[in-house]
C-alpha cells in the first residue's frame, strides 16, 4: 500500500501542483476540526505531534505515542472519519528533549522515542538530529554528524515499523523527512529583521550527505522512504510579525528542487500565511505546509468573540467569564509564556491574549478553562446570539450562518475560527472540493 505522500508526489510529477496541510495540534477541539473537514472534503488528514508534546515521559500533553493515537482513533470514530484516512506524523523527533545529555545518551533516548512513534503507527517521521548534544564541539554541526544520527533513528524507527507489521500485516510503512532549517517550534521568539533563505548548495548538500550515510550504514535501500527536506523558504511568524513568501526570493531553491523529482519540501512555521502565499508555495514544491499555533489562535479568537457577545447578552453574575479564566490560569502558571512574551506589565499582558506565537495554547486545555468554555456555550445556548451582533464579532463566519452553511451552535461557532484558517490551507493544497 503506497503511502500517501507518496502519491502525492507522483501526482506532482505529473504537473499537478498538490500539497497536504500537516495539522500540529493536540486541542481535542481543533482536532475534531481536522478530522471533520477531512470527512467533508473526502481528503486525507495530516495530524502532526512534536517531541516535546507526546514522547515516551509524556510530553507536556501526559501523552506518549500510542495514547496521542488512541485519542486521535477516538475522534476519528466518533466523527465517522476512516482510520486509514489520518495519517499520524511525529515531528522533530531526535535530540530536542536531550541536548544537555551526552551524543550517546541522548541519542538513546532519541532512538527509543522514534521506535515508539512508528511502533505506534504514525507513518511520517521527522528525524530532526540538527540540534548539539552536551559534548558536542563548539560550532556548529557538521551536516555528516547531522546525517550519521539520522541513520541511527531510521534505523530504529524501521524496527518499531516491522514489530508493527508482524502484528497488523496491513500497517503501512513509514515515510521520512530530513532537515531543520528552521527555527525552534513555535515560532520565532524574538522580533526579526530579515530571514535567510536556505541556499540551494545547503539544501543539496543535506540530500547528498543523507544518501551517501545511508548507503555507508547499510540501509542505501531505505532511501526511497524518505519523501521531504524541510527548509526555510523565508517565512516566519512571532508575536506581532510575519513573514509573508517571496517567490522571487525562494526560487534559486525552489529550482534546485527539480533535481530530486521523488522528494518535496516541508515548509514549517507557515502559520499566518495569506492564502495567495501557501498556493505559491505549493507551485514552488513546498508541498507539505506545517500549522499549529494559527489553529489554536482561531479557536481562541473565536472563543474571544463569543465572550464579547456573552457580555452583551448575560446578565453579569451568570456570565462564564471565559477570558479572565484564562488570563488567570496563565498568571498562576508563566511557565509556558514567561520566556517567549517581552516587555512590561502591559505589554505581556496583550501578548498572553494576541499574540501570534500563542502561548495561550499551552493552557486552554486546563481544567478551569474548559469549564469556563462549557459555561459559555451553555449561556449562548440560552441566550441565541443576534445575527447582527454575529456580523460585529465574527465576520468570517456571518456569511456561513447567513447562508445556512453553519448553524449558531455556539460549539460549532468557535471550531469555525479554526475552519477559518484551514480553508486556505485547503485552497492551496488543491483540496477544495
Amino acid at each position: 500500500m503506497k503511502h500517501p505522500i507518496q502519491e502525492l508526489i507522483e501526482n506532482r510529477q505529473k504537473g499537478i501542483p498538490c500539497g497536504i496541510p500537516s495539522y500540529c495540534t493536540a486541542h481535542p477541539l481543533v482536532l475534531e476540526t481536522a478530522l471533520k473537514r477531512a470527512k467533508l472534503l473526502h481528503r486525507p488528514v495530516l495530524i502532526e505531534a512534536t517531541a516535546n508534546q507526546v514522547n515516551q515521559y509524556g510530553g507536556y500533553t501526559g501523552m506518549r505515542p500510542d495514547d496521542f493515537r488512541n485519542m486521535i482513533w477516538k475522534l476519528a470514530d466518533e466523527n465517522e472519519v476512516p482510520r486509514r484516512s489520518v495519517i499520524l506524523a511525529g515531528d522533530h523527533l531526535g535530540p530536542l528533549l536531550w541536548q544537555h545529555l551526552p551524543e550517546k545518551e541522548a541519542m538513546e533516548k532519541s532512538s527509543e522515542l522514534v521506535y515508539q512513534y512508528a511502533r505506534a503507527g504514525f507513518t511520517k517521521i521527522h528525524l530532526d538530529t540538527s540540534m548539539k548534544t552536551a559534548d558536542d564541539p563548539e560550532g556548529p554541526l557538521s551536516t555528516e554528524t547531522i546525517a550519521r544520527r539520522g541513520a541511527q533513528l531510521y534505523k530504529a524507527s524501521i524496527q518499531g515499523y516491522m514489530e508493527l507489521k508482524a502484528e497488523n500485516p496491513d500497517a503501512m510503512r513509514p515515510v521520512f523527512v530530513i532537515g531543520s532549517e528552521v527555527p525552534i517550534p513555535g515560532g520565532a521568539q524574538e522580533k526579526e529583521d530579515s530571514l535567510t533563505v536556505t541556499s540551494p548548495a545547503s539544501f543539496k548538500d543535506t540530500v547528498s550527505t543523507y544518501q551517501r550515510i545511508f548507503e555507508e550504514a547499510g540501509i542505501g535501500k531505505g532511501w526511497k522512504d524518505v519523501v521531504a527536506v524541510v527548509v526555510q523558504p523565508g517565512v516566519e511568524f512571532g508575536d506581532d510579525q510575519v513573514f509573508l513568501y517571496d517567490h522571487n526570493a525562494a526560487s534559486g531553491l525552489c529550482s534546485a528542487l527539480k533535481e530530486y523529482p521523488r522528494l518535496c519540501f516541508e515548509g514549517h512555521s507557515t502559520d499566518y500565511q495569506s492564502a495567495k502565499c501557501l498556493k505559491s508555495m505549493v507551485e514552488d514544491g513546498i508541498a507539505i505546509l506545517k500549522v499549529g499555533p494559527a489553529l489554536t489562535y482561531g479557536l481562541r479568537d473565536a472563543l474571544f468573540a463569543l465572550s464579547f457577545m456573552e457580555k452583551e447578552l448575560v446578565p453579569e453574575n451568570e456570565q462564564a467569564h471565559f477570558i479572565e479564566t484564562l488570563e488567570k490560569v496563565m498568571m498562576e502558571n508563566p511557565e509556558n509564556w514567561k520566556k517567549h512574551y517581552h516587555g512590561d506589565e502591559h505589554q505581556t499582558a496583550l501578548a498572553r491574549k494576541y499574540s501570534f506565537s500563542d502561548r495561550a495554547r499551552y493552557y486552554i486545555g486546563h481544567p478551569d478553562v474548559v469549564l469556563a468554555m462549557e459555561h459559555l456555550f451553555s449561556n449562548l445556548r440560552k441566550h441565541p446570539l443576534p445575527m447582527n451582533m454575529l456580523y460585529q464579532y465574527m465576520p468570517l463566519t456571518y456569511p456561513k450562518v447567513r447562508d445556512g452553511i453553519l448553524n449558531t451552535e455556539p460549539r460549532e461557532l468557535a471550531m469555525d475560527g479554526v475552519v477559518n484558517f484551514m480553508q486556505d490551507y485547503e485552497y492551496a493544497a488543491g483540496q477544495t472540493s
